[in-house]
């Protein structure tokens, strides 16, 4: 039996609640950044926060089909 109060596994936080989400992206966000939008044919700046690159990189997972 599960308690109410357990967050299933799989349960996302949203990027705009993150409590570090206005810090610069992290490397390995800026590395799959650059591939997603090479192939999506896109730019990217260098300078997002992680959390609008963790946005960015659903948007283009979505676009390539890479998220599925």
């Amino acid at each position: 039996m599960t308690d109410k109060n357990d967050v299933p596994a799989t349960a996302e936080k949203d990027p705009d609640d993150w409590t570090t989400g206005d810090e610069p992206m992290t490397g390995a966000q800026k590395s799959y950044l650059q591939t997603l939008a090479t192939e999506a044919g896109e730019q990217v700046p260098d300078d997002l926060s992680k959390a609008d690159a963790s946005k960015r990189i659903d948007e283009l997972q979505a676009q390539t089909g890479r998220g599925q």
